[in-house]
C-alpha cells in the first residue's frame, strides 16, 4: 500500500515537471532537423512550418503524459476511509502546521478523509512522552536526534518507506541523514540542520571575537558577563571535540547501545578540561547557555532558537560568530568543536495500513523543500533540505550563517545514554563548585577523566 501511494504521487510529480519542461523548451525541439529543407523556402514559412511542428509535437508530448498522470492516477483507486491524526511539535510552529496540514489536503484530496489534531510538545519532551505510552502517543511527532534510539527500542518509530527514504538521502544534507539512522536503518523524517551552537556577543564590548581568552578577558574588562554552559553534556563537548578527544556510542539496529567509544582520559582530554577549569575561574564567567536567562551579557554561546531574543537583548550591537580557538595548558591553539544537531519528524506505527499510508505521505510532505523554507521564514528554523539551504533569505540570516561556520567544526550528534548526561553535568558541576581546582595536578584532573570514561563505557555493557 505504502509504495501504491508514494508512486501515485511521485509520478504525479513527475508529469507536473514535464509539463513544466514542455512549455519552456518546446519551442526550440526542431529548428535544425528543417534547415535543408528551407533552403530554397522563404525564410517565413520555414519559420512558419517549424513552430507549427514544434507546438504539434509540444501539445502531443503534453497530451501523452498527461493520459500517463490519468492513468495512474485511476489505478490507485484506494478507499483511504476517514479518520484523525495526532500530530506533536513545537509550540511556535503549531499554528504553522495546522495551515500546512490543510494545504496538504487541498494537494491532495484522496486523503480529504482525515483531520489533524495538532498540539504543542517540545522535540525534548516528544520522546519520554511516546516511550510512555506508544499506543497514545501522536501519529506523528517532531523530536531532538538525541531521542532516536530510546524511540527505536521502543518500538515508537515506524520505518521510513523505501521509496521516500531514497529521497531523504538524496535531498538532505548527510548529518542530517545520519541522524535520522540507527544502524543502517533510516527512521526519521529531517527537518532541520539548525540544533547547533555558536556565539552571539555584544560588538561594544566583544570587538574581537577569535579567541575564548580575549571574549571572556573584553567582558570583564566592560564588568560584562560571559556565558557558557560548562556543565551540559551537549555544550561540554565543546572542548573536548576541540582538542581531539573523542565520545561516542555505537548502536545496533533496535537502538540498543553496544559500544562506547572514548578517550577523554587522554593528553587531549587533560587539555580540555584545564580549558574549562580556566574559563570556570574567569571573573567574567556565568555557567548557562538562554538569552532569556542572562543578565549583564558581554557573549553567550547559545543557539539559533534564541536569535530574536539576543537581537533583542543586544540591539545595534547584535553580532553572531562561530565559537573562538583557545590556546592550551600545553601551549597549542585549539578549535572550540561540539556537536552539530538537528530535528526530526517521526511516524508511529498504525495498525491501519491506510492510515499509515497517509501519515507517511504527510510526514514526507512536512520535510520538503517546499515546507522547510516556508518554516524557515515563518519561524527561523534552518532547514536540512540542501535546496532550501541554498535559497538567498536563508543565507542572509546572520544566526544561521555563523551556525554554518561552526558545523565545518562540529561532529554530528550521535545516539547517547540518558545517563551520559546527568554524568556530564556532574563533571561540570565539580568544576564549577571548586571540587576539581584552579590549581588542580594533572593527577587530580587526569583521575577525574578516567573515572568519568570508565563510567560512560559502563553504559554500553
Amino acid at each position: 500500500m505504502k509504495k501504491k501511494l508514494v508512486s501515485v504521487l511521485l509520478t504525479t510529480a513527475m508529469a507536473a515537471s514535464m509539463l513544466a519542461g514542455c512549455g519552456s523548451n518546446g519551442g526550440n525541439a526542431e529548428p535544425a532537423a528543417d534547415t535543408a529543407e528551407s533552403t530554397e523556402a522563404p525564410a517565413e514559412d520555414a519559420a512558419e512550418e517549424t513552430t507549427e511542428e514544434a507546438a504539434e509535437e509540444e501539445t502531443a508530448e503534453e497530451e501523452t503524459t498527461e493520459d500517463a498522470a490519468e492513468e495512474e492516477a485511476a489505478a490507485d483507486d484506494t478507499d483511504y476511509g476517514t479518520g484523525e491524526i495526532k500530530i506533536w511539535v513545537a509550540d511556535n510552529v503549531v499554528d504553522f502546521t495546522k495551515e500546512q496540514f490543510d494545504k496538504f489536503i487541498e494537494k491532495n484530496p484522496q486523503f480529504s478523509g482525515y483531520t489533524a489534531v495538532v498540539e504543542a510538545t517540545g522535540e525534548g519532551d516528544a520522546a519520554g512522552n511516546m516511550i510512555t505510552d506508544v499506543q497514545a502517543g501522536a501519529d506523528i511527532f517532531g523530536f531532538a536526534q538525541d531521542q532516536i534510539a530510546r524511540l527505536v527500542s521502543a518500538g515508537a518509530l515506524e520505518v521510513v518507506e523505501d521509496s521516500n527514504a531514497e529521497k531523504i538521502k538524496a535531498d538532505n544534507d548527510a548529518g542530517a541523514v545520519t541522524a535520522a539512522t540507527v544502524g543502517d536503518t533510516l527512521y526519521a523524517y529531517p527537518l532541520t540542520a539548525d540544533n547547533g551552537y555558536f556565539l552571539y556577543y555584544d560588538k561594544s564590548v566583544v570587538t574581537d571575537p577569535s579567541t575564548l581568552e580575549g571574549i571572556a578577558e573584553q567582558c570583564a574588562a566592560a564588568g560584562k558577563n560571559f556565558y557558557f554552559e560548562i556543565n551540559s553534556g551537549w555544550y561540554q563537548t565543546a572542548f573536548f571535540f576541540g582538542t581531539g578527544a573523542e565520545l561516542t556510542y555505537d548502536t545496533d539496529n533496535d537502538g540498543n547501545f553496544t559500544k562506547c567509544n572514548s578517550t577523554y582520559a587522554s593528553d587531549e582530554g587533560v587539555v580540555a578540561l584545564n580549558e574549562i577549569i580556566e574559563l570556570a575561574n574567569s571573573p567574567a564567567f556565568q555557567n548557562g547557555s538562554s538569552v532569556s536567562s542572562a543578565t549583564d551579557c558581554g557573549a553567550i554561546v547559545d543557539g539559533t532558537w534564541d536569535a530574536e531574543a539576543a537581537k533583542e537583548m543586544f540591539g545595534d550591537n547584535y553580532a553572531c560568530a562561530k565559537l573562538p580557538t583557545f590556546t592550551g595548558s600545553d601551549g597549542k591553539n585549539y578549535q572550540l568543536s561540539g556537536f552539530g544537531g538537528y530535528k526530526l519528524l517521526g511516524v508511529k506505527p498504525q495498525e491501519d495500513e491506510n492510515k499509515l499510508a497517509v501519515c507517511d505521505a504527510l510526514a514526507d510532505y512536512l520535510s520538503s523543500e517546499e515546507v522547510q523554507l516556508a518554516r524557515f521564514n515563518a519561524v527561523g528554523w534552518g532547514p536540512s533540505n540542501l535546496k532550501a539551504q541554498a535559497a538567498d533569505e536563508v543565507k542572509a540570516d546572520e544566526a544561521l550563517a555563523a551556525l554554518g561556520e561552526q558545523l565545518k567544526f562540529a561532529i554530528p550528534q550521535g545516539q547517547y545514554p540518558g545517563d551520559y548526561w546527568s554524568l556530564a553535568t556532574s563533571l561540570g558541576d565539580s568544576v564549577i563548585s571548586g571540587e576539581i581546582a584552579a590549581d588542580a595536578s594533572e593527577d587530580v584532573v587526569r583521575k577525574a577523566l578516567e573515572d568519568f570514561q570508565a563510567t560512560c563505557e559502563s553504559y554500553a555493557k
